[in-house]
């Protein structure tokens, strides 16, 4: 895209360009972001329980068992295909997307102002900067342009840096405020921030809590692999007491112990839900941005650009002090045309005003924190001071000879329009005030008042309704009037639900010490007069108070709150800042998005604790049944066919179908493993005892010990589906271990399989396929059902009546409770 310009800086040819480019003078810098497609398949494929199970699965083959080969190594395939399916499926898409966001610059060549990739830049280029545009190339300030720098993603100080012609800018730093030219000096790899990304911007897998906890659970169980490992080789090569198939096959189950898959599992979740939240027209740029989602209880919004598309009509301007209307509407189109750096309120004015762009002597630009502009002109056609902004904020510097106005503009705020102030001082002003923060000139005198109306998103309504269905707390958070901001969120639906709306003002707000200032922040629904520096303590007492922030913005003046949130989130079309420092990026500017990830987020946090449940209640009742009989010199309870068989029945597929129909819902806070405790030890202390139970039994009865372990596999998949039931309880019988739900498609899943599991063995594709052999006699049959009923009641009765807490001295359903209230 391309505009003229009038501008005595011509910048490079396009031929003096190409030439410096062909030269390596370009800004092009080959930094590694992500891995290849040959790394995902390496990297899912060659773990170290994938490459343990495979070569276990070739010696189970050598030695003559083909089932219990396949069955071994099938579990290493399958996760293996199924995170590298999934995890190409996510870098596929998420690279296409990702190129939407990527910054753009405005580079002058030939008197014309170009946006470009910013590889396109080469040295000596010179570049265009305005409000929200990031510095792509170190450089130098060139011509009279005076801006203000935010240079906190490279210092960490977020304090304004003005600079003028002859300061330095540096790469990764943005644009806060005024217009600037600079010449890039350094690219490429030499610019500043490519340096940093060099090292910062590799790939790197960094845990989230949850991987954090889940990583903790493989530890342990890897403790218990190592040892009951040591233990079957011993048993092997000193004691002489198993033949070495038994041996491999023993191994083969107990590295089943080593949760691989777990681990692979969240990443794999959390691959998808990126996949899906995109498809809802959200980016998810951090890799815990999905997991973060599900924990936000608060989410501050800013009102322009999230409850209205960023654009708004002058619909009214009120001349004061018996100026004529055309006559302001003249200076006017002449201030906003000469101010240089446009936002939505110079546009808005712009479409309405005429008027000719004039140089001005001295320039004040806009600012979030200032909330006004000014500029000073001294020309025999146009003489004096101008300044625009929010009347409040300039009352103090008015020669308050006539305050009338004041009362109409209340009433306009009070209706949901946005107002200005537009006031004038006959003499121009050399400068805003010396070196640093420009200040409002005295006595200046009121021309007009300005009445804007914001567009509202159409889809704004349907998505506050969606975040309270969500259990999410709002706030809403602008530069704006505090009753205009409210008359706008109630247009929206916001405060229908009967409850007054509590507002209060960025003035007020400074008034407050600490104690005062964190409990209004949490009593408060509208924010009003809000710098960037309130916005961001705003979010940091929201956090200080144990609340999961989330923060939307656009603009600029919403970066430090961005930075600061748990987690940021930007428009598309917002300053390329807020979408640098974002950890979701709504794509189409599709705020409606946001509610839909948001649910979709704890969809799939819940569906993976209920996953979490079936699993390590699996896990831990192998481990104990594989120490136990050992202990008792009573054989290995299962083949690994057989132990794969309850991995498919038990956990694979109600697996996928439980994370596919979860809930949504607040996401309970807290420990994972405070959450987890109140199902999986009392469900695995009980579980233990009963599969122990009847394999004994029926070892002792047959003394048949492959039987005994057919029995065992029956009885164990029969009771991983029955924990599925109690996992999702549909009625208030099967809730003992977890919250009622209300929803049949568990049960019936579990139904459904249980069928298919008693009807293998009398079919010949289902039973050469399973392996699993009939039972014996009926009476087998019904001795495992009584046992399974008995296992049942016994588990309820263990939820109901808290034995296992009381035994601890703990109350382990409070733990639980606390967290999801």
């Amino acid at each position: 895209m391309t505009e003229t310009i009038a501008s005595p800086v011509q910048g490079l040819s396009e031929e003096e360009a190409q030439r410096r480019r062909r030269q390596g003078l370009g800004n092009e810098a080959q930094v590694k972001t992500g891995r290849t497609y040959f790394q995902i398949v390496r990297e899912n494929l060659f773990t170290f329980f994938n490459i343990v199970l495979l070569s276990l699965a070739a010696a189970l083959l050598i030695l003559g068992s083909p089932r219990d080969a396949l069955f071994t190594g099938a579990i290493a395939l399958l996760n293996a295909v199924i995170a590298t399916v999934q995890e190409v499926r996510a870098k596929r898409k998420l690279d296409a997307i990702a190129l939407l966001t990527r910054p753009r610059a405005r580079v002058i060549r030939e008197g014309v102002v170009r946006e470009v990739d910013p590889a396109e830049v080469v040295l000596g280029d010179i570049l265009a900067a305005g409000p929200g545009d990031q510095v792509v190339a170190d450089g130098v300030i060139v011509g009279g342009g005076v801006a203000e720098f935010d240079e906190s993603l490279l210092t960490g100080e977020s304090n304004p840096v003005p600079k003028q012609a002859g300061d330095p800018v540096y790469s990764g730093s943005f644009v806060l405020s005024g217009e600037a030219l600079y010449e890039a000096q350094k690219v490429g790899l030499e610019s500043f921030v490519n340096k940093l990304a060099a090292s910062a911007r590799q790939f790197t897998r960094e845990l989230t809590p949850l991987q954090r906890e889940v990583n903790l659970f493989v530890r342990i169980l890897l403790v218990l692999v190592v040892y009951f490992g040591v233990a079957i080789a011993a048993n092997f090569l000193i004691m002489r007491n198993a033949p070495l198939l038994q041996s491999i096959q023993a191994a083969s189950v107990v590295f089943g112990l080593a949760p691989a898959s777990l681990f692979l599992m969240i990443v794999v979740a959390y691959a998808l839900g990126a996949v899906r939240i995109a498809d809802k027209g959200a980016l998810v740029q951090q890799a815990n941005a999905v997991e973060s989602l599900c924990h936000v209880d608060v989410l501050c919004l800013d009102k322009t650009g999230t409850l209205t598309t960023n654009r708004m009509h002058l619909q009214r301007i009120e001349p004061l002090r018996g100026h004529r209307e055309g006559e302001v509407r003249r200076l006017l189109g002449t201030y906003v045309r000469s101010l240089g750096a446009a936002n939505a309120t110079t546009e808005a004015i712009a479409a309405a005003c005429e008027g000719e762009a004039a140089p001005p002597r001295a320039v004040a630009p806009f600012s979030s924190a200032r909330k006004w502009s000014g500029l000073t002109f001294d020309a025999p056609s146009l003489r004096g001071t101008f300044v625009l902004g929010a009347p409040e904020i300039l009352q103090p510097a008015l020669d308050h000879s006539d305050d009338a106005w004041q009362t109409e503009a209340h009433v306009w705020a009070l209706a949901g329009h946005r107002v200005l102030l537009f006031a004038a001082a006959e003499e121009p002003l050399p400068t805003f005030g010396e070196v640093g923060e420009p200040r409002l000139p005295p006595r200046l005198t009121p021309l007009a008042l300005l009445v804007f109306v914001d567009e509202l998103r159409p889809e704004a309504r349907t998505t506050l309704e969606g975040f309270r269905q969500a259990g999410v707390a709002i706030k809403i958070i602008s530069g704006d009037n505090p009753h205009t901001v409210a008359a706008v969120a109630r247009q929206v639906g916001f405060g229908e639900d009967g409850v007054p709306l509590k507002l209060i003002s960025g003035p007020e707000l400074e008034l407050l010490d600490e104690a005062a200032f964190k409990l209004a922040v949490v009593e408060t629904d509208i924010f009003g007069r809000i710098t960037p520096e309130q916005k961001q303590r705003i979010v940091c007492a929201l956090r200080e108070q144990g609340h999961y922030v989330g923060m939307t913005g656009d603009g600029v003046n919403d970066v430090l709150a961005l930075k600061q949130a748990n987690l940021g989130i930007a428009m598309q079309s917002g300053a390329q800042a807020t979408r640098n420092v974002a950890g979701l990026v709504l794509l189409n500017d599709s705020f409606e998005a946001l509610p839909q990830a948001l649910m979709e987020g704890q969809r799939i946090m819940h569906g993976m604790e209920d996953t979490l449940r079936l699993y390590l209640t699996r896990i831990f009742t192998l481990a104990i049944l594989i120490n136990s009989l050992a202990l008792l010199s009573a054989g290995f309870p299962y083949t690994p066919a057989q132990n794969s068989m309850i991995a498919i029945f038990s956990l694979t597929i109600p697996a996928f179908f439980l994370t596919l129909w979860a809930p949504t819902g607040a996401v309970p806070r807290g420990s994972l493993v405070r959450k987890l405790v109140n199902f999986v030890l009392p469900a695995t202390i009980v579980t233990s005892f009963f599969s122990l139970s009847v394999y004994l039994y029926f070892l002792l009865t047959t003394e048949n010990w492959p039987y005994a372990q057919l029995i065992l596999t029956y009885a164990s998949i029969v009771k991983g589906l029955l924990l599925v039931i109690f996992v999702q309880p549909p009625t208030e019988f099967w809730a003992g271990g977890d919250r009622l739900s209300g929803d049949w498609r568990p049960t019936m899943l579990a139904t459904g399989l249980l069928v298919v599991l008693l009807s293998s063995p009398y079919n010949p594709i289902l039973r050469g396929f399973f392996g699993l052999s009939p039972l014996r006699s009926l009476m087998d049959g019904l001795v495992i059902a009584g046992f399974t009923l008995v296992w049942i009641f016994t588990l309820r009765l263990v939820w109901k009546w808290r034995i296992v807490d009381r035994y601890l001295d703990v109350n382990l359903a409070d733990w639980e409770s606390s967290n999801r209230e």
